[in-house]
C-alpha cells in the first residue's frame, strides 16, 4: 500500500511541476507578446490622447470661425445688393467619351 501512495504522490508533484512550468511558460509568452506588440504599435504613426484632443479643439475652433464668417459674408452680400454681386461661375465642360 505504501508504495502506490508514493507513487501517486510522486505522480501528483510531478504534475504540480509540470502545470507551474507551462503556467510559466505562458506568462513568459504573453509577456514576449505584449512587448512586440507595444513595439509594433510605436513603429506605426498613432498619435497621443492629448495630441488628437489638441486637434479636435482646434477643428471645433474652426468650424465656429467657418460659421461666424459664413454669416458675415451673408450679411455683407445682403447689403451690396444684386448689381455688385459676383456673377455665379459656369461649370467647366466635361471632357467626352470615346467611343471605342
Amino acid at each position: 500500500m505504501q508504495s502506490e501512495n508514493r507513487f501517486f504522490d510522486d505522480l501528483s508533484r510531478l504534475i504540480n511541476g509540470a502545470a507551474g512550468t507551462i503556467a510559466g511558460m505562458g506568462r513568459e509568452m504573453e509577456g514576449q507578446a505584449r512587448e512586440r506588440a507595444k513595439a509594433w504599435i510605436g513603429d506605426l504613426d498613432f498619435v497621443s490622447r492629448e495630441e488628437f484632443e489638441a486637434v479636435k479643439a482646434m477643428a471645433a475652433q474652426a468650424r465656429e470661425q467657418v460659421v461666424a464668417l459664413e454669416a458675415r459674408l451673408a450679411a455683407l452680400e445682403g447689403n451690396a445688393g444684386p448689381a455688385t454681386a459676383a456673377p455665379a461661375r459656369k461649370a467647366a465642360p466635361r471632357p467626352k467619351k470615346r467611343a471605342d
